[in-house]
């Protein structure tokens, strides 16, 4: 059954990151936690369906209040039909990162299955220039097979400082049928989601390890949460955009 193949081909991604990315989540958190550690935020980065990784770790409980996600709506999904030219549009990059409080010393993680638009490459570059450290959310496979459409000729990956492998296949989509001339089942996005909450749980651990206190948000459903999680955002609002 495709229902059956495809819960078993995203335990195998999964199981993939755990095999071979654990080292460079390792080395990413003690960075965030570094940045942390000195009053600094995490940015994520994402368009097109990328951008579901970086709003599902913002203002969640059992997250990290200390993220600013970076929702542009012109190149979410919303915004259908345009998004695919939009992320491939040279220049654009520099007006989506002019709205941001970016810091020399903080970590921006930047998620793209494929690597080879223009928006999230210029992000990275913008980001680089300003002193940020880059890292690439993406699948590698996917980006060594493809060309960039950049006019560096870079993929994303080439120009982060650290790389993290959704551990994808090129297409994103992992399944084939008979009856079809598409393969179905992406992941992507469950990937990249595992890979950030890891990584957030590592840089937690790192800050308790240094004896810091980390802004974790408790669920705003439970007595208190609501209360506890304003007095963590009142420390950060004017940090994250859309607090």
């Amino acid at each position: 059954m495709l229902m059956n193949e495809y819960l078993n081909q995203v335990l195998n991604v999964i199981d993939s990151i755990s095999r071979s990315q654990k080292e460079t989540i390792q080395r990413v958190a003690s960075k965030i936690a570094d940045s942390i550690m000195k009053g600094g935020v995490l940015h994520l980065f994402g368009s097109g369906h990328s951008h579901m990784v970086a709003e599902d770790a913002f203002n969640r409980a059992g997250g990290l209040v200390c993220i600013n996600a970076m929702l542009e709506p012109s190149l979410m999904e919303i915004n259908v039909g345009r998004t695919s030219m939009l992320e491939r549009l040279h220049g654009y990059a520099k007006v989506i990162v002019s709205g941001y409080d970016l810091r020399p010393g903080e970590t921006i993680i930047i998620v793209s299955n494929s690597g080879i638009n223009a928006v999230p490459i210029e992000v990275a570059l913008e980001c680089k220039e300003r002193g940020l450290h880059v890292v690439a959310l993406t699948s590698l496979q996917h980006s060594s097979e493809e060309c960039s459409r950049h006019s560096s000729g870079k993929r994303l990956f080439e120009v982060a400082d650290e790389v993290l492998d959704n551990c994808g296949v090129p297409g994103d989509a992992m399944l084939a049928h008979e009856k079809l001339t598409n393969k179905i089942g992406p992941s992507s996005t469950i990937a990249g989601i595992v890979i950030i909450q890891t990584l957030i749980c590592a840089v937690v651990e790192q800050l308790l390890e240094r004896g810091a206190a980390p802004p974790v948000f408790r669920s705003g459903n439970i007595s208190g949460g609501e209360e506890h999680n304003q007095g963590l955002i009142d420390g950060y609002k004017e940090r994250i955009r859309y607090y």
